[in-house]
């Protein structure tokens, strides 16, 4: 990871991206999509970065894909004009809010059951500019989606038959190191569909542990990554990378050294998250690999430095590689953006905590 000033001004726990991996990242993507044939929808919610979203489409992105309404609306707002919403909208204000964002793009929605197709049928009647809807799948994530290729075809029949409603296709979250599985089961999905005269023009594949083998799914069309764009120690231990290709590092003080092997950080769990990996610890120390984050309260991150050489003082300034970073961004009010070292820019996450 590239060497950074210690950035005095900044006040920790506080978030740093390198946008040179940023980019390095995002086109080496790009470029696997475009050799495959596979359009490539990254999801925002590991960025929730505007600029991030509009860079992903300048590179050559079809679109964006958005996991909630609030999400989304930040998205169209920022001038992002075709937006896949994963997920089932229910309820009459969601509703509204969907039709007003289906006013101002092009927007493809989610459903894997009657109650959610009936809703926006009630809602979308209008048959010269239909909402766009997917069929999601459960091709072995055991979240949401439809249950077998039988289902998923009965399901199309009834957005078909809503004037206001277009098929759009089928889309799923694959479970991590299953793409022969998914492929068997998009596949069945897609030739009944074709069989029915209902052929989907999209299939969504997603995830970012398996994009370098998406082409594997024969039947997809698209692939949604999101947390490739940063990665995170979770990543790498799907074999997703290295460490030096992670973007963002939590920049973090040590506060206590209560005994020799022992370190505090100001750094809890409301700013590197309590998810864990198949690494030790609650995160990297890039400045003292050996260190492992042993716990975290909410505002302490207690380091064992038994295995280290070299221990920090009270007041050094540690970067931390989370476990999981799509958490870390839903935590932080704004990022610091850095290029070869120095600090280019503060920007908000203005799609923090959109979470309806």
């Amino acid at each position: 990871m590239t060497e950074l000033t210690d950035f005095p001004s900044l006040e920790t726990p506080c978030v740093l991206i390198d946008l040179d991996r940023v980019e390095t990242n995002l086109g080496r993507a790009q470029a696997y999509a475009d050799a495959h044939g596979l359009a490539l929808r990254p999801h925002v919610k590991t960025h929730k970065l505007p600029r991030f979203a509009r860079r992903q489409v300048e590179l050559g992105a079809s679109g964006v894909t958005c996991q909630k309404l609030g999400e989304a609306e930040v998205m169209a707002d920022a001038g992002l004009d075709d937006i896949l919403v994963t997920y089932n909208i229910l309820g009459q204000a969601k509703l509204d809010r969907l039709a007003a964002l289906h006013a101002m793009a092009t927007i493809t929605v989610a459903a894997d059951n009657d109650t959610v197709v009936d809703g926006y049928a009630r809602r979308f009647t209008d048959p010269t500019r239909p909402l766009r809807v997917v069929v999601e799948c459960d091709t072995g994530a055991g979240r949401c989606g439809v249950q077998s290729p039988e289902a998923a075809l009965a399901l199309a029949r009834r957005i078909d038959a809503a004037p206001g409603l277009h098929f759009a296709g089928l889309m799923t979250y694959p479970p991590a190191g299953k793409t022969a599985e998914v492929g068997h089961w998009l596949t069945a999905a897609r030739d009944r569909l074709v069989q029915a005269g209902l052929a989907p023009q999209i299939v969504s594949n997603g995830g970012t542990p398996d994009m370098y083998r998406a082409h594997e799914v024969s039947a997809a069309t698209e692939h949604r990554p999101g947390t490739y764009i940063y990665s995170d120690r979770m990543q790498v231990g799907f074999g997703h990378g290295t460490l030096d290709d992670c973007a963002l590092t939590v920049l973090a003080t040590v506060v206590s050294r209560p005994t020799p092997d022992r370190a505090v950080i100001d750094a809890g769990s409301k700013a590197l998250a309590a998810d864990t990996c198949a690494a030790p610890g609650h995160g990297h120390v890039v400045e003292y690999p050996d260190a492992v984050i042993t716990a975290l309260s909410e505002e302490h991150g207690i380091v064992d430095l038994t295995a280290c050489a070299d221990r920090p003082p009270i007041g050094a300034r540690l970067r931390v590689v989370p476990n999981h970073v799509c958490v870390v961004s839903n935590l932080f009010d704004e990022v610091h953006l850095v290029r070869d070292g120095r600090l280019e820019d503060t920007v908000p996450v203005a799609a923090r905590g959109r979470l309806a």
